[in-house]
């Protein structure tokens, strides 16, 4: 079975929630109390690591552990819910882009696991949160449900799916092709135009169609094989080829 495959097949429904994060006795599952305390910790932790005075509205787990579409792919996604009218429009790029850079950082310098699923930190608009929909959403901090998991099964086009994730993949290739020759702003624009329009794109998704609608599974799918991580870290790397100075670059300089 070949990784788009195996990724395609991991969208199929299960029948209850992850057992080792959800349980209880009611037939509403409530997080295991041992994950939520670790969580608010971890939470915690990335808070004060933003060392930013900000305004925190709630801690949610959201994603597909937060669904019924959980796999051996999925991580337990952790938002820190801020509401982002507190910025003026001067600064709200500027935070957000400062976010980003943290979360990255964060994620990057910790390995940090609940049963195996890697802890994914995110700082979110808390508005954002509530345009999405169909999407289980559960209140770390307040240790109830935001919007309950939909169990219903959906009708999901897998061959459409795949295709559109090609298309993408295609696109990515493109653009890190195109840019590995370009000077560094030029290279750094063209990619965050690219990522933005990934973004946006499964934005959109998730305000019509919810967790499983086929933008959203798009992006899980450019996102469990690596094409994601492959265009941001290709900035990375052309950034330090641009920066570096190599002995041969440095005799020609002399001479």
């Amino acid at each position: 079975m070949s990784n788009l495959d195996a990724i395609l097949k991991s969208f199929h429904l299960q029948d209850e929630l992850n057992p080792k994060i959800w349980g209880g006795d009611s037939n509403i599952p409530k997080m295991n109390p041992k994950v939520r305390t670790r969580l608010l910790e971890i939470a915690n932790d990335f808070i004060e690591f933003l060392d930013v005075d900000i305004i925190v509205s709630n801690i949610i787990m959201t994603g597909s552990l937060a669904n019924y579409n959980w796999s051996e792919f999925s991580d337990v996604d952790t938002h820190i819910l801020v509401d982002f009218d507190q910025f003026s429009d001067e600064e709200r790029p500027l935070y957000e882009e400062l976010f980003y850079l943290k979360k990255s950082v964060y994620n990057d310098k910790h390995n940090i696991t609940i049963f195996g699923y890697d802890v994914e930190l995110y700082v979110e608009d808390e508005s954002a949160v509530k345009e999405v929909k169909n999407i289980g959403i559960y209140s770390i901090m307040d240790d109830d449900w935001v919007t309950t998991p939909d169990s219903e099964s959906v009708d999901i086009n897998y061959d459409r799916i795949s295709e559109k994730a090609k298309q993408w993949m295609k696109t990515i290739d493109i653009v890190i092709e195109d840019t590995e020759d370009n000077d560094i702003e030029s290279a750094k624009n063209t990619i965050h135009k690219c990522t933005e329009k990934i973004r946006k794109y499964r934005e959109s998704g998730l305000q019509k169609g919810g967790e499983y609608s086929e933008e959203n599974l798009v992006f899980k799918i450019l996102r469990r094989n690596g094409y994601l991580e492959k265009i941001r870290g290709f900035k990375d790397k052309l950034v330090d080829k641009r920066l570096s100075l190599k002995e041969r670059q440095q005799q020609m300089i002399k001479k």
